[in-house]
Protein backbone atom coordinates (compact mmCIF):
# COMPACT_ATOMS: atom_id res chain seq x y z
CA UNK A 1 0.00 0.00 0.00
CA UNK A 2 1.29 3.70 -0.79
CA UNK A 3 0.02 6.04 1.06
CA UNK A 4 0.98 9.52 1.69
CA UNK A 5 0.66 12.44 4.26
CA UNK A 6 0.70 15.99 4.72
CA UNK A 7 1.13 17.99 7.51
CA UNK A 8 -0.39 21.79 6.78
CA UNK A 9 0.63 24.44 9.47
CA UNK A 10 -1.81 27.49 9.70
CA UNK A 11 -1.82 30.70 11.65
CA UNK A 12 -4.82 30.90 13.27
CA UNK A 13 -6.46 28.83 16.18
CA UNK A 14 -8.66 31.66 17.84
CA UNK A 15 -11.45 31.83 15.28
CA UNK A 16 -12.85 29.24 15.39
CA UNK A 17 -15.19 29.50 12.64
CA UNK A 18 -12.50 29.76 10.33
CA UNK A 19 -10.90 26.46 11.14
CA UNK A 20 -14.54 25.02 11.04
CA UNK A 21 -14.16 26.29 7.31
CA UNK A 22 -10.62 24.71 6.91
CA UNK A 23 -12.02 21.75 7.91
CA UNK A 24 -15.21 21.35 6.10
CA UNK A 25 -13.25 21.96 2.80
CA UNK A 26 -11.92 18.30 2.90
CA UNK A 27 -14.37 16.51 3.74
CA UNK A 28 -15.18 17.06 -0.47
CA UNK A 29 -12.35 14.50 -0.50
CA UNK A 30 -13.50 11.71 1.67
CA UNK A 31 -10.16 9.39 0.70
CA UNK A 32 -7.91 11.95 2.80
CA UNK A 33 -7.96 11.93 6.26
CA UNK A 34 -7.57 14.60 8.62
CA UNK A 35 -5.91 12.11 11.91
CA UNK A 36 -4.55 14.83 13.92
CA UNK A 37 -5.38 18.25 14.95
CA UNK A 38 -3.17 20.07 17.08
CA UNK A 39 -4.14 23.74 18.50
CA UNK A 40 -2.20 26.24 20.36
CA UNK A 41 -3.96 29.30 21.24
CA UNK A 42 -0.78 31.62 22.29
CA UNK A 43 1.57 30.22 19.70
CA UNK A 44 -1.94 31.32 17.63
CA UNK A 45 -1.37 28.50 15.63
CA UNK A 46 -2.85 24.74 14.15
CA UNK A 47 -1.74 22.33 12.85
CA UNK A 48 -3.31 19.49 10.83
CA UNK A 49 -2.31 15.64 9.52
CA UNK A 50 -4.12 14.32 6.89
CA UNK A 51 -3.55 10.75 5.20
CA UNK A 52 -4.85 8.99 2.08
CA UNK A 53 -3.62 6.20 -0.32
CA UNK A 54 -1.43 7.37 -3.73
CA UNK A 55 -2.22 5.74 -7.16
CA UNK A 56 1.05 3.95 -8.32
CA UNK A 57 1.23 6.99 -10.73
CA UNK A 58 -0.24 9.61 -9.14
CA UNK A 59 -2.44 12.36 -11.16
CA UNK A 60 -2.05 16.06 -10.30
CA UNK A 61 -6.34 16.44 -11.09
CA UNK A 62 -7.40 12.72 -9.30
CA UNK A 63 -5.04 13.01 -6.46
CA UNK A 64 -7.28 13.21 -2.96
CA UNK A 65 -4.51 14.57 -0.75
CA UNK A 66 -3.37 16.81 -3.41
CA UNK A 67 -7.04 18.04 -3.66
CA UNK A 68 -7.75 18.28 -0.43
CA UNK A 69 -4.54 20.32 0.86
CA UNK A 70 -5.00 22.73 -1.65
CA UNK A 71 -8.96 23.11 -0.40
CA UNK A 72 -7.89 23.65 2.73
CA UNK A 73 -5.31 26.36 1.54
CA UNK A 74 -7.86 27.79 0.07
CA UNK A 75 -10.63 28.12 2.58
CA UNK A 76 -8.01 29.59 5.11
CA UNK A 77 -6.67 32.62 2.94
CA UNK A 78 -10.78 33.15 2.70
CA UNK A 79 -11.28 33.19 6.07
CA UNK A 80 -8.04 34.50 7.55
CA UNK A 81 -6.16 38.11 7.38
CA UNK A 82 -2.54 37.50 7.88
CA UNK A 83 -2.61 41.16 8.44
CA UNK A 84 -4.57 40.63 11.65
CA UNK A 85 -2.95 37.34 12.95
CA UNK A 86 -0.45 37.66 16.43
CA UNK A 87 0.71 34.79 18.38
CA UNK A 88 4.11 33.74 19.83
CA UNK A 89 5.42 31.30 16.98
CA UNK A 90 6.90 32.75 14.20
CA UNK A 91 5.05 32.42 10.66
CA UNK A 92 5.28 33.41 7.12
CA UNK A 93 1.74 33.64 5.84
CA UNK A 94 -1.65 32.35 6.73
CA UNK A 95 -0.58 28.84 5.87
CA UNK A 96 2.94 29.18 7.15
CA UNK A 97 4.47 25.73 6.09
CA UNK A 98 2.97 22.21 4.37
CA UNK A 99 5.02 19.04 4.27
CA UNK A 100 4.78 15.85 2.73
CA UNK A 101 5.83 12.69 3.75
CA UNK A 102 6.15 9.02 1.85
CA UNK A 103 4.29 6.74 4.33
CA UNK A 104 4.18 2.98 3.76
CA UNK A 105 5.75 1.62 0.40
CA UNK A 106 5.20 5.19 -1.17
CA UNK A 107 8.14 7.10 -2.13
CA UNK A 108 9.84 10.35 -1.43
CA UNK A 109 9.75 11.02 -5.62
CA UNK A 110 6.09 10.39 -5.68
CA UNK A 111 5.19 12.59 -2.43
CA UNK A 112 7.68 15.44 -3.97
CA UNK A 113 5.62 15.21 -7.00
CA UNK A 114 2.33 15.52 -5.11
CA UNK A 115 3.72 18.71 -2.86
CA UNK A 116 5.43 20.22 -6.38
CA UNK A 117 1.76 19.79 -8.17
CA UNK A 118 -0.11 22.21 -5.21
CA UNK A 119 2.94 24.50 -4.52
CA UNK A 120 2.39 25.01 -8.77
CA UNK A 121 -1.59 25.38 -8.00
CA UNK A 122 -1.13 27.42 -5.36
CA UNK A 123 1.21 30.05 -6.74
CA UNK A 124 -0.75 29.87 -10.88
CA UNK A 125 -4.59 30.10 -8.79
CA UNK A 126 -4.76 31.62 -5.97
CA UNK A 127 -1.63 33.95 -6.79
CA UNK A 128 0.40 33.35 -3.38
CA UNK A 129 4.31 33.56 -3.45
CA UNK A 130 5.57 29.87 -2.95
CA UNK A 131 8.79 28.57 -1.67
CA UNK A 132 9.96 24.69 -2.26
CA UNK A 133 11.93 22.89 -0.25
CA UNK A 134 13.50 19.28 0.33
CA UNK A 135 12.67 16.56 -2.15
CA UNK A 136 10.28 19.25 -3.61
CA UNK A 137 13.09 21.32 -4.70
CA UNK A 138 15.80 21.17 -7.76
CA UNK A 139 18.38 21.76 -5.26
CA UNK A 140 17.46 19.79 -2.28
CA UNK A 141 17.26 23.12 -0.27
CA UNK A 142 16.40 22.63 3.57
CA UNK A 143 13.36 24.02 5.15
CA UNK A 144 15.75 26.65 7.73
CA UNK A 145 17.42 27.84 4.82
CA UNK A 146 14.10 28.98 2.85
CA UNK A 147 13.25 30.62 6.81
CA UNK A 148 16.14 32.29 7.40
CA UNK A 149 16.41 34.61 3.72
CA UNK A 150 13.09 35.06 4.55
CA UNK A 151 13.20 36.41 7.99
CA UNK A 152 11.41 34.02 9.69
CA UNK A 153 13.18 33.83 13.07
CA UNK A 154 13.35 37.10 13.72
CA UNK A 155 9.96 38.63 16.05
CA UNK A 156 8.79 41.69 14.72
CA UNK A 157 6.78 43.03 18.17
CA UNK A 158 8.00 43.54 21.50
CA UNK A 159 7.79 40.60 23.65
CA UNK A 160 9.13 37.96 21.36
CA UNK A 161 5.74 37.92 19.26
CA UNK A 162 5.08 38.12 15.64
CA UNK A 163 2.21 40.23 14.70
CA UNK A 164 0.84 41.67 10.74
CA UNK A 165 2.39 39.82 7.72
CA UNK A 166 5.81 40.60 6.11
CA UNK A 167 7.31 44.17 6.43
CA UNK A 168 7.77 44.71 2.74
CA UNK A 169 5.73 43.73 -0.53
CA UNK A 170 9.09 42.96 -2.26
CA UNK A 171 10.53 39.55 -1.42
CA UNK A 172 14.61 38.71 -0.59
CA UNK A 173 14.20 35.25 -2.14
CA UNK A 174 12.20 35.03 -5.60
CA UNK A 175 9.27 31.88 -5.11
CA UNK A 176 9.32 29.16 -6.61
CA UNK A 177 6.06 29.54 -7.85
CA UNK A 178 3.60 32.54 -7.95
CA UNK A 179 4.20 36.26 -8.24
CA UNK A 180 7.32 37.67 -6.92
CA UNK A 181 5.04 40.03 -4.55
CA UNK A 182 3.66 39.49 -1.19
CA UNK A 183 0.12 40.61 -0.43
CA UNK A 184 0.23 41.38 3.59
CA UNK A 185 -3.42 39.90 4.05
CA UNK A 186 -1.52 36.32 2.55
CA UNK A 187 1.69 36.26 3.23
CA UNK A 188 3.57 33.23 1.36
CA UNK A 189 3.86 29.54 1.34
CA UNK A 190 6.51 27.23 1.98
CA UNK A 191 5.94 23.82 0.86
CA UNK A 192 8.22 20.68 0.77
CA UNK A 193 8.70 16.43 1.35
CA UNK A 194 10.94 14.74 3.09
CA UNK A 195 11.04 11.75 5.10
CA UNK A 196 9.02 11.45 7.99
CA UNK A 197 10.08 14.36 10.37
CA UNK A 198 9.45 14.29 14.34
CA UNK A 199 8.33 17.26 16.58
CA UNK A 200 9.50 17.83 20.02
CA UNK A 201 8.33 20.59 22.21
CA UNK A 202 10.34 20.87 25.79
CA UNK A 203 8.97 23.57 28.49
CA UNK A 204 11.34 25.31 30.14
CA UNK A 205 10.74 27.00 33.34
CA UNK A 206 12.85 30.47 32.94
CA UNK A 207 11.63 34.00 32.09
CA UNK A 208 15.25 34.51 30.55
CA UNK A 209 14.46 33.91 26.76
CA UNK A 210 18.50 35.02 26.33
CA UNK A 211 19.36 31.65 28.68
CA UNK A 212 16.52 29.38 26.76
CA UNK A 213 17.96 30.62 22.98
CA UNK A 214 21.38 29.30 24.67
CA UNK A 215 20.27 25.97 25.30
CA UNK A 216 18.38 25.75 22.16
CA UNK A 217 21.07 26.13 19.90
CA UNK A 218 23.95 24.39 22.16
CA UNK A 219 21.41 20.98 21.52
CA UNK A 220 20.74 21.62 17.72
CA UNK A 221 22.98 20.24 15.04
CA UNK A 222 23.57 24.20 13.81
CA UNK A 223 25.36 24.97 17.23
CA UNK A 224 27.45 21.98 17.52
CA UNK A 225 25.02 19.65 19.41
CA UNK A 226 22.48 16.56 18.61
CA UNK A 227 22.69 15.74 14.72
CA UNK A 228 19.91 15.96 12.76
CA UNK A 229 17.73 17.90 15.41
CA UNK A 230 17.01 21.89 14.82
CA UNK A 231 15.64 23.82 17.18
CA UNK A 232 14.64 27.32 18.78
CA UNK A 233 13.19 29.34 22.25
CA UNK A 234 9.73 30.02 21.91
CA UNK A 235 7.65 31.78 24.96
CA UNK A 236 4.79 29.88 26.01
CA UNK A 237 2.67 31.41 28.49
CA UNK A 238 5.18 31.74 31.53
CA UNK A 239 7.30 28.89 30.18
CA UNK A 240 10.01 29.34 27.05
CA UNK A 241 9.91 26.01 25.09
CA UNK A 242 12.80 24.47 23.40
CA UNK A 243 11.21 23.66 19.70
CA UNK A 244 12.69 20.82 17.84
CA UNK A 245 12.19 19.27 14.74
CA UNK A 246 13.89 15.83 14.71
CA UNK A 247 14.76 15.33 10.92
CA UNK A 248 15.91 11.79 11.26
CA UNK A 249 14.04 10.28 14.44
CA UNK A 250 15.01 6.86 13.96
CA UNK A 251 18.62 7.62 14.84
CA UNK A 252 18.09 10.81 17.25
CA UNK A 253 14.53 10.50 19.06
CA UNK A 254 12.79 12.41 21.59
CA UNK A 255 14.46 11.08 24.42
CA UNK A 256 17.78 11.71 23.64
CA UNK A 257 16.55 15.10 22.96
CA UNK A 258 14.77 15.39 26.26
CA UNK A 259 18.16 14.39 28.13
CA UNK A 260 20.44 16.80 26.21
CA UNK A 261 18.30 19.55 26.91
CA UNK A 262 17.69 18.47 30.62
CA UNK A 263 21.31 18.42 30.85
CA UNK A 264 22.00 22.26 29.47
CA UNK A 265 19.60 23.66 31.04
CA UNK A 266 20.91 22.09 34.79
CA UNK A 267 24.33 23.74 33.51
CA UNK A 268 22.17 26.79 33.42
CA UNK A 269 20.59 26.63 36.58
CA UNK A 270 17.20 25.70 35.46
CA UNK A 271 14.61 22.85 34.99
CA UNK A 272 12.16 21.69 32.57
CA UNK A 273 9.26 19.62 32.47
CA UNK A 274 9.47 15.37 31.81
CA UNK A 275 7.09 15.54 29.72
CA UNK A 276 7.25 17.28 25.86
CA UNK A 277 4.57 18.09 24.01
CA UNK A 278 4.41 18.00 20.30
CA UNK A 279 5.70 20.70 18.10
CA UNK A 280 4.86 22.62 15.04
Amino acid sequence: MMLGCSKVYISESRNKAALASIEKAVEKFPEAVIINKFEDDTYNRVGYTLVSKLAPVPSSDSCPLKNAVFAMVKAAFDAIDFGMHQGSHPRLGVVDHICFHPLASATLDQIAGTAKSVAAEVGSSLQVPTFLYGAAHGEGKSLDSVRRELGYFKPNLSGNLWAGGLQSEVLPLKPDEGPTQVVEAKGVVVIGATRWVDNYNIPVHSSDITTVRRIAKRVSGRGGGLPSVQSMALVHDDVIEVACNLLEPTKVGGNQVQHEVEALAGEEGVTVEKLASPAY
